[in-house]
């Protein structure tokens, strides 16, 4: 099978297939645009939390942020490693963002993959131009589909960014094909790793996000972190096993040592490369966990 990752064309940034592989070389461009993006950023003062001034200000390159878009750049990544075999029967999926552009749903499937997360939306200002085409396209080809948020939590409130996702396509539906929304907090593209929130700052911010989604959709969202990023910035808070699905990063044979309250990943995103446009998902169970997850 062809191996593809955050797919381009040459002239756009991504071709109608969404199958061309562009994104190793603009990945290895990323640590320094984001060093030149957080100078500008405390050149005009975007580091400070910007509800506090009573305003939102947007995110400098949202289309390049995206469910592990920092991961390698902070904990590497072992392309050369298989994934080694799991206890149970795994399901294969991927995750896109607008990156990808319009991706040729029937191709995906027809190579084997069986759901897929969607970001929908960042901060309080951004929403995927991408959106529609890649959540119903999904859908359409008949994987479980969900979307995602990107936080950014020193930009305005959980409660706020929660709002801001289910108003612009975090919602969920009990028709067998929509997973819960996802929360993608992983480390800052802009600046200090943890968006220079405590710890305890840091838990309360994802629990008032986790909290707004669950009263507005049903749903406690998927968690999408790392081990070492919640580690970093929770303090390995072990409060969210019990209520939120973790979806867990690492790129290497192995899922690893999980954060502190959950026994199980829901859901590895072992490469962000490989067979599919975009990561590289295993859900861990057969295809009806998967049904199970998205009925509730």
């Amino acid at each position: 099978m062809p191996s593809t990752s955050r797919s381009a064309s040459s002239a756009s940034p991504a071709s109608p297939s969404g199958t061309t592989d562009l994104r190793r070389p603009r990945q290895r461009r990323l640590g320094a645009f984001a060093a030149v993006a957080t100078a500008v950023a405390l050149a005009v003062g975007i580091a400070a939390p910007a509800h506090a001034a009573g305003g939102q200000l947007p995110p400098i390159h949202p289309d390049l942020d995206f469910a592990g878009s920092t991961v390698a750049a902070h904990e590497g990544r072992d392309g050369t490693a298989p994934v080694a075999a799991l206890a149970v029967t795994q399901t294969p999926g991927l995750d896109v963002a607008s990156y990808q552009g319009n991706v040729n749903w029937s191709s995906v499937r027809a190579n084997g993959a069986r759901f897929a997360y969607v970001k929908a939306t960042e901060g309080t200002t951004y929403t995927n131009p991408y959106f529609a085409q890649q959540y119903n396209g999904s859908y359409n080809a008949g994987l479980i589909r969900g979307a995602y948020h990107f936080a950014l939590p020193d930009r305005s409130s959980g409660t706020a960014q929660a709002n801001w996702f289910v108003d612009h396509g975090g919602g969920w539906s009990r028709d067998g094909k929509t997973l819960p929304p996802a929360l993608d907090i992983e480390y800052n593209p802009y600046g200090a790793t943890c968006y220079g929130l405590s710890q305890s700052a840091m838990v309360s911010w994802i629990r008032a996000f986790s909290n707004t989604v669950h009263t507005r959709t049903g749903r406690y969202p998927t968690i999408y972190t790392t081990t070492n990023w919640w580690t970093t910035c929770t303090g390995n808070n072990a409060s969210f096993g019990a209520t939120n699905p973790l979806w867990v990063a690492r790129y290497a044979s192995a899922v690893g040592t999980l954060p502190a309250g959950w026994s199980y990943q829901t859901i590895w995103q072992h490469a962000d490369s490989g067979t599919f446009p975009g990561d590289q998902n295993l859900f861990n169970g057969a295809f009806d966990r998967v049904q199970a997850l998205a009925n509730g």
